[in-house]
């Protein structure tokens, strides 16, 4: 398995070379750069990995390698600038309390980012929870940019008008956090657009099916999931 490389802050450590790794700037377009975990092969088709509410994990970092495994390059930037809660609450807290400004302007940074390392091909997206709803948000301001979105237990509530993007989206069969409505208007608002978009329930699941640090963590589930979203981006990223 492929080891990468965390990115930003005053203690940068190299776990192994990768892509280019010195030609990543402390800002890109502006925006200050923040950390991040960055690993893949050169030339690989980019893909985005938005981590759930938990943070940057050693959960996160290791799908990014396995990933990588598959010949993607990927940069799993961390959009909760740093913040591992330790419970569910403390979770939530967290992203009730983030700056929406500043972590859009993250996002889209980022997406521009593995854009430009994958030499301007489309790229994909893959997300958990806020992750995967900030995905689907990329995948409608970057249009140009994104090929394939995948969101774990992630939705949105926005004209996806103009968006160019393939969707698989993953949910559980109970979910505290989307209602059946929130679902169903993200699906046919994706249908107005003609989007491919293919919408999958496992049953007995709950939402953070694929975060191991909830309780919802459901290993089987999960794995099914996983296989499913790597046959995906080749499918839609490979030539």
């Amino acid at each position: 398995m492929r080891s990468g490389a965390v990115i930003g802050g005053a203690a940068d450590a190299i776990a192994a070379p990768v892509v280019d790794m010195q030609s990543i700037p402390p800002t890109f377009n502006g925006v200050e750069r923040e950390t991040a975990y960055y690993v893949g092969s050169q030339g690989g088709p980019g893909v985005l990995l938005l981590h759930s509410f938990w943070g940057l994990t050693p959960s996160v970092k290791k799908r990014a390698d396995r990933l990588a495994d598959e010949g993607f390059t990927v940069l799993a930037p961390d959009i909760t600038f740093g913040e591992l809660p330790p419970t569910e609450k403390d979770a939530v807290a967290t992203l009730a309390d983030a700056d929406a400004d500043r972590l859009a302007r993250l996002v889209l940074m980022s997406t521009g980012f593995i854009h430009d390392k994958a030499g301007g091909r489309p790229i994909g997206v893959v997300g958990f929870g806020m992750g995967g709803s900030m995905g689907l948000w990329a995948s409608v301001r970057a249009a140009d940019a994104v090929a394939a979105t995948v969101s774990f237990y992630g939705t949105q509530q926005i004209d996806f008008a103009g968006a160019r993007s393939s969707y698989l989206i993953h949910l559980a069969e109970e979910d505290d956090y989307i209602t059946e409505d929130e679902a169903v208007f993200m699906e046919a608002t994706m249908g107005l657009e003609s989007l491919p978009v293919e919408v999958l329930r496992y049953p007995g699941t709950s939402h953070g099916f694929g975060d191991p640090e909830s309780e919802g963590y459901d290993e089987e589930a999960f794995e099914l999931a996983w296989s499913r979203t790597v046959d995906f981006l080749r499918r839609v990223l490979v030539p």
